[in-house]
């Protein structure tokens, strides 16, 4: 069975066929299936509702995700599952009052046998899928499998330095993230290292270019614009512009035994850069060493897993 952030497994042929009928969702529920359903409602006593073509589905409170019933987990971690698909296994098959068919769901079950099958068999170093759920400024929440949550800290998401991980993700967003170890029950996570290192982020521009940026910090002496997730470059010193801003540079020099991009600033161009597709240099499912630094650079920026 493959583990992954909730709203992957919906469109599947095989989740369609299993939710769609009684006898799909009894196979389902015989040989253990997590499927999943859009959670449409979540009740006044936290129950999540969720939308079955042939059922009306019911995840329990306590059924709803770990950790809720021991007070591990908030119920925030159930009322913002509406609108959105949620995992689950069948647990039960029965008619209500009304004759109706209704399917007691487990969103627990489902995020148990991720844990037990899945993430307790993760190393640092392996490279999983993520999906953003919310953002905060000190980093970026994200579900790795089934809804179970981990965080990005903010100072992993990129080498270039940004204000708020909405400067580089947005909601919903799926991505990569690499296991950079355990500490007791949770997860640790981090991005950076997929983003390229600096010679090939910087082999992708050439001194004379008038490239896009945007500002990320104005100090007394220059101001750092980024002109890819894990490149930046210094600009003269200029009035009138702000953190956040779209820019036109025009670079000046590259320097690779210093790790630095010499820019000048042509233009102001917005107000806002929202966050670009994120291309990934790194292709495989492991990492065990990286080094950002040139081999030149009297600095040594690495990471191992």
């Amino acid at each position: 069975m493959e583990y992954r952030p909730e709203g992957c497994l919906y469109e599947t042929p095989s989740n369609q066929r299993y939710i769609s009928t009684p006898e799909g969702l009894s196979e389902a529920m015989e040989k253990g299936v997590i499927l999943e359903a859009k959670a449409v409602l979540c009740t006044s006593s936290h129950d999540l509702v969720t939308e079955l073509p042939c059922a009306r589905g019911i995840i329990p409170r306590e059924e709803g995700a770990i950790g809720i019933t021991e007070g591990k987990t908030r119920d925030i971690a159930l009322i913002s599952r509406v609108n959105k698909l949620v995992c689950f296994k069948v647990s039960e098959l029965y008619l209500n009052e009304n004759g109706e068919l209704e399917a007691k769901l487990s969103r627990k079950a489902a995020q148990l046998d991720c844990m037990r099958n899945y993430i307790s068999k993760l190393v640092p170093g392996d490279i999983i899928d993520a999906r953003i759920s919310h953002m905060e400024k000190f980093g970026s929440f994200v579900d790795i499998g089934c809804g179970i949550p981990s965080l990005i800290p903010i100072d992993t998401i990129s080498v270039s330095r940004i204000s708020h991980p909405s400067d580089r993700f947005i909601p919903g967003q799926l991505i990569k993230v690499i296991i950079k170890g355990r500490e007791d029950e949770r997860i640790l996570l981090t991005h950076k290292e997929l983003l390229g290192t600096w010679e090939e982020n910087a082999r992708r521009f050439k001194a004379g270019e008038t490239v896009p940026g945007v500002i990320r910090s104005i100090e007394s002496y220059g101001v750092f614009v980024e002109l890819a997730p894990n490149l930046a470059g210094l600009a003269e010193p200029r009035e009138g512009i702000s953190a956040g801003q779209s820019v036109s540079v025009y670079i000046k020099a590259i320097v690779p035994e210093k790790m630095k991009v010499k820019l000048i600033i042509v233009d102001v161009c917005g107000e806002y850069t929202p966050p670009k597709e994120i291309d990934y240099f790194i292709r495989s499912d492991h990492i065990d060493h990286w080094k950002y630094s040139t081999e030149s650079s009297e600095k040594n920026i690495s990471s191992s897993f």
